[in-house]
């Protein structure tokens, strides 16, 4: 496809590389014809490019096959994953989820998207639902002013809750910032 094509989200194939478009703008220079000037994230390692490309230059665009998979097991530093629809069973390493390994719980459901039938990112729920299973006593008066207080979750995350939370209630949490959202009935 042309650069004049790009799109947000998009994935293409630069040397041989896997990259994400994370944002592009239409730039008119002074002297010479316009470009795009693109903002493009690693696949690979998640780093963050900055390239210009003219518009009648072509760019490779790769097509990630999207699929549903559930969460098995960990063991050590490696995760079991099986594809809902085939039962196929995929193992990635902690590398593959950043720091979403600790909001991985039995039977969740995750987005993978492979390239080439390799996995290439793991998208998570946006939030999960997990039970506390540390946390100190209630404090009483602490309503009045706004303290949180530390709750350890049955992965071993540990979030600031507030302090009217008890232990072994179920708490929803938010995957992409960590911080907890309100208490699961």
């Amino acid at each position: 496809m042309r650069a004049s094509e790009m799109r947000k989200n998009q994935t293409v194939k630069i040397d041989g590389k896997l990259y994400a478009i994370v944002d592009y703008q239409h730039v008119k220079l002074g002297k010479g014809g316009a470009v795009y000037q693109t903002k493009l994230k690693s696949l690979a390692d998640g780093t963050i490019q900055n390239i210009r490309l003219r518009a009648e230059e072509m760019v490779e665009e790769a097509y990630l096959d999207k699929r549903t998979y559930e969460y098995l097991y960990s063991s050590g530093s490696e995760h079991v994953l099986m594809d809902t629809i085939n039962y196929d069973q995929i193992t990635l390493d902690d590398d593959a989820f950043g720091d979403g390994a600790k909001y991985l719980k039995s039977n969740s459901q995750l987005q993978v998207s492979l390239y080439e039938g390799k996995p290439v990112i793991v998208t998570l729920p946006n939030t999960v639902d997990l039970k506390i299973t540390d946390t100190p006593p209630e404090i009483k008066g602490a309503t009045a002013t706004n303290q949180n207080k530390p709750a350890t979750l049955e992965t071993g995350l540990i979030v600031q809750v507030p302090p009217f939370i008890k232990l072994g209630e179920v708490i929803r949490i938010d995957t992409r910032t960590g911080e907890y959202i309100t208490r699961v009935k």
